[in-house]
């Protein structure tokens, strides 16, 4: 699984960073880091995080590699 997050579109509510920390980290009040490739064990996670995203920031799966 593959995720591209909207950085511009990221206000940094960190809702990604509490369901999957092994995959988003929020660095100061507004950076958000993440990890493109998910480990198989954090694609559930994942896709919660997206789903849970306020401003819908997170693409995730094939949709991915289209919109780098």
């Amino acid at each position: 699984m593959q995720i591209v997050v909207d950085l511009n579109r990221c206000q940094g509510y960190a809702q990604c960073a509490f369901l999957a920390p092994r995959v988003f980290a929020l660095h100061g009040e507004e950076a958000l880091m993440y990890t493109p490739a998910v480990p198989r064990d954090q694609h559930e996670r994942v896709r919660r995080a997206a789903a849970a995203c306020p401003v819908q920031a997170i693409v995730v799966g094939e949709r991915a590699g289209g919109h780098r």
